[in-house]
Order: C-alpha cells, then sequence, then structure tokens
C-alpha cells in the first residue's frame, strides 16, 4: 500500500460515519449495479429516491428483462442522463437471456472483468460491484478516489494509470467492499472538492496536499457545446401537448416530447420564449412558440425528460 497509509484508521472511520444509504443494507449484486449506475451522474439525495422507485418496481433484473424500455424511461423520468435507463434496460435482457444465446442465464456475473462485458458497465462500476456484493479485491476508480489520491500524493494532474495504481496499492483485500466505499466515502463527503474537512480526516497524517488541498487536484476546464434548437408546442383544448417518441439515439433518445428541431416553420405561430437547460456537455437553448393540435396525449401517461417539462411549463400545458 501507499507509504504510511493507516488503513485501520479509515476502515474505522467508515465503519462510525458512513451515510444511511438503502442499498448498503443488501448484498445482492442488482440493487449495488442499480445504485452504481444511478449514482454515476445524479446527487446521492436525489439518487436514493429514484433508486426506491426503480428498485420497489424492479427488485431483480429479471423483472426489468420483462418490462419494456418505454416503462424504464418512465421510472427514470427525472433522473437525467437517460441513455443509462437505455443501457440498464439491454443490461437486463442480456442477463437473463440464456447462455446459449450469450446471455447469464437470470444471475449477474460475479467478476469484474465478467461485468464489464454488459451494456453500460465500465471498469469502475464493474469494480464496485464485484467488490462489494461478492468481496473480489478489486480497486475502484471514481472522481473522490481520484481528488483524495490527488491530495494524498499532492499531484495537481495524476494519469488515470497514476490514480488506479495507487488505488491498487492502497487496496484492502480483506474487505474490498468496505475499503473501495471507505476511500469513496471520504472524498464525497470530507475530501470534498471545495472547502475539505482536513481537521475531519482520519488519514490526514499521510496527505502531502493537505496545506493546500485546493491546490489538488488542478480542475479539468470542459468547454460545453452550445446548441440552438427551435419547438413547437401544440395543445389541444384540454390542453394536453402533441407529443411524439424520439428517435433512439442521439439527445433524449427515446424520451416523448414536443417536436423539436434545428430548423421549423413557425410562420404564424405565437412565440412563447427561450428555454436553457444545460447538460454535462452541451449548453442548449430551445426557443419555443405554440400552436394548436386536434388531439394530444396525455403527458403523465409517457416519460418526460426535465428539458421537456420546462418547455410544457412554458406553454401551460396540463
Amino acid at each position: 500500500m501507499p507509504p504510511s497509509l493507516n488503513q485501520d484508521a479509515l476502515l474505522a472511520w467508515f465503519a462510525e460515519h458512513q451515510r444511511d444509504l438503502p442499498w448498503r443494507q443488501l448484498k445482492d449484486p442488482w440493487p449495488i449495479l442499480l445504485s452504481e449506475i444511478l449514482l454515476q451522474q445524479t446527487q446521492v439525495s436525489r439518487g436514493v429516491v429514484f433508486w426506491q422507485r426503480i428498485f420497489e418496481r424492479y427488485p431483480t433484473v429479471q423483472s426489468m428483462a420483462d418490462s419494456t424500455e418505454e416503462e424504464v424511461l418512465f421510472l427514470w423520468q427525472g433522473a437525467g442522463y437517460y441513455s443509462r435507463a437505455r443501457r440498464l434496460f439491454r443490461l437486463a435482457q442480456v442477463v437473463c437471456s440464456p447462455s446459449s444465446d450469450g446471455g447469464h442465464g437470470g444471475s449477474l456475473p460475479t467478476t469484474a472483468r465478467a461485468l464489464e462485458a454488459l451494456p453500460g458497465v465500465g471498469p469502475y462500476t464493474a469494480a464496485a460491484v464485484a467488490s462489494i456484493a461478492h468481496g473480489e479485491a478489486v480497486a475502484c476508480v471514481d472522481g473522490n478516489v481520484r481528488r483524495v489520491m490527488a491530495r494524498q500524493t499532492a499531484e495537481t494532474s495524476p494519469s488515470p494509470a497514476s490514480v488506479q495504481s495507487w488505488a491498487d496499492a492502497a487496496l484492502w483485500s480483506p474487505d474490498a467492499g468496505n475499503w473501495n466505499q471507505a476511500v469513496m466515502e471520504l472524498g464525497a463527503t470530507i475530501c470534498t472538492p471545495k472547502s475539505p474537512k482536513c481537521t475531519s480526516c482520519p488519514i490526514a497524517s499521510s496527505c502531502e496536499g493537505r496545506q493546500e488541498p485546493a491546490r489538488y487536484p488542478a480542475p479539468t476546464l470542459r468547454r460545453k457545446k452550445r446548441l440552438d434548437l427551435m419547438c413547437i408546442l401544440r395543445l389541444d383544448a384540454r390542453g394536453w401537448p402533441e407529443l411524439v417518441q424520439r428517435d433512439a439515439t442521439g439527445i433524449l433518445a427515446g424520451m416523448w416530447g414536443p417536436v423539436m428541431a434545428e430548423s421549423l416553420d413557425v410562420d404564424s405561430l405565437a412565440y412563447l420564449g427561450e428555454v436553457h437547460h444545460v447538460l454535462s456537455h452541451r449548453d442548449m437553448h430551445i426557443r419555443v412558440w405554440k400552436g394548436a393540435v386536434d388531439s394530444g396525449v396525455d403527458p403523465q401517461s409517457v416519460p418526460l425528460s426535465s428539458l421537456d417539462v420546462k418547455i410544457l411549463s412554458l406553454g401551460g400545458a396540463e
């Protein structure tokens, strides 16, 4: 392990201070996998709400495989990054298909290598599920682990390989699941990006960057691509909107919403205003016009993205 890293202190801290998250009471890999996929791009407080909603409907991987992509998207609405839901549904179908067809007969694989071969599962998620559910001695690396590593070693821009090497060396193999969770929990609650609580850190004595923690790691500058779109919101006499299901690929794939494109014929329509929506890689500006339609769709009956909810609210849709 890295020199002087106090594993016992970190594990004792985690045992006393870990957050009470519902999936931590379970060892079944399915709810653990669901939590890891949800928390990839969703805050924990919101992730708990969505996890409870989805796990209640799909307590097993088979129950999701027997569902439909649209229903999975419907339950996922509001969590964002809907490609995660579509990939999770495909994962469930693969897992529940017969081994003769390349599936796993309804049981999730137990090793990180086999898990990583499933749709939507990367190295981090595979290591997390394999270590937490099955005790496999594999180290997780996420943004929290990278930040802990960068401060422990005082590296401003650690490479993915160096972070993985540090995590592998630091891993406490007898209980890899708890160890991985302890390091990530430390990064999420103590070794935070801003205003870290260094005086409460159980491994502060080995931290080479503790005098200037804000320097480590150096922030990554990401330039968002601006996307300008036009949207026509047509409502019927009940206030129900005309909604279409989007293509299976691209932004908001598979979700429902009003007609939206880079260019639309809006002559004679009333301009409502602009909706601004920010994604991790897109800065979206949608100009919205209002029209009429004979018969719309109950917006409560189909999966809608938070962007589409904004657009419907702008037009007063019911």
